[in-house]
């Protein structure tokens, strides 16, 4: 097939190369430069940089809707066009461009989690399966008709580990996909609105750690916001962010061996968000139901670091509350 490809993140990167190996790729496009890091230098997307090397003409138009694009993709004749990720809603106009459609490579079990972050709410909301849907896209955010799906385990991955894991489950996904409609064995299944959901997109109001909730709920939001934008707290009015914890039940955390009796007895009058016990690696802090174990953190302007090394040059209270 002769295809346009759209997309921006390292998500988007996998699903590129495998194009590349089967099929014609007449133009990339993808999201302007921007800048990053403290210097604010300009940086290219990661599609970008894939697309330079494969040697493919790329175009980054702040707004694809307007002005030439549409036209400009037309006058290229494509097949398909694939989306993944490309962070920019395409207009009626260019969803009715090519023969066999515009194709996302979404990453969720459609019709759940639509919307920007389905990897991160997936883990965060303590799934225990999500996946890849190829869909054939319409006016709506992720409403089109399903393609193909692709299921997958969760376990206890963070999200950058499920999101390196769904990107090569989704490029094979697409290229199954492109074969099957190419020979028409692919019947498009509409979604179902009443059935879905929102991944609504992630800031830092959104990742600040609620201590009410369970210690199994917390730790779920931990893996689901690392490697970003990672879930926080404060300590002594000191941002406090944690990377990686795990969630104790209370009868977990009594039979811990190295506990003493006014070690429960602080456990047992303490509040959510109460540091209520440490060793040499780790810090325990009461939730809504259960016990965190915080093993990875960064409080401020410090690195990230184990706890266990934290510990050695920081003194933690017993007792101070995190908010």
């Amino acid at each position: 097939m002769k295809v346009i490809y759209m997309g921006t993140p390292d998500f988007a990167v996998e699903t590129l190369k495998s194009v590349a190996k089967h099929h014609e790729v007449l133009a990339v496009f993808t999201q302007p430069d921007k800048p990053k890091g403290r210097g604010k230098k300009l940086a290219s997307p990661p599609v970008k940089l894939v697309a330079e090397e494969l040697g493919f003409t790329v175009y980054q138009p702040d707004k694809i809707r307007k002005e030439h694009w549409p036209t400009l993709i037309k006058d290229y004749k494509p097949d398909v066009i694939v989306v993944v990720a490309y962070g920019q809603i395409l207009s009626q106009e260019i969803l009715d461009i090519p023969k066999f459609g515009c194709i996302n490579v979404h990453g969720s079990l459609l019709p759940s989690y639509r919307g920007a972050a389905p990897i991160n709410w997936a883990i965060a909301d303590g799934l225990e399966t999500t996946g890849v849907t190829t869909m054939l896209m319409a006016a709506g955010i992720d409403t089109g008709d399903m393609l193909l799906k692709s299921e997958v385990s969760v376990d206890r991955k963070t999200a950058g580990e499920l999101f390196e894991e769904l990107a090569v489950v989704g490029a094979d996904l697409l290229i199954e996909t492109l074969e099957r409609l190419e020979k028409g064995t692919i019947i498009p299944v509409p979604q179902i609105d009443a059935e879905s959901s929102h991944a609504m997109m992630l800031d830092k109001n959104v990742t600040r750690i609620d201590w009410h909730m369970s210690a199994k709920q917390i730790e779920n939001r931990i893996r689901g916001f690392n490697p970003w934008p990672i879930a926080h707290t404060q300590l002594d009015e000191v941002t406090f962010k944690i990377f990686s914890a795990k969630n104790l039940d209370n009868e977990e955390f009594s039979s811990l061996s190295n506990l003493s009796a006014s070690d429960i007895n602080i456990f047992k009058t303490s509040v959510p968000g109460e540091i209520v016990f440490k060793d040499k690696k780790a810090i325990y802090v009461k939730t809504g139901e259960g016990v965190l174990r915080v093993d990875e953190l960064q409080l401020g302007s410090n690195k990230r670091m184990l706890t266990q090394a934290f510990l050695l040059g920081n003194d933690v209270e017993i007792g101070k509350i995190l908010i």
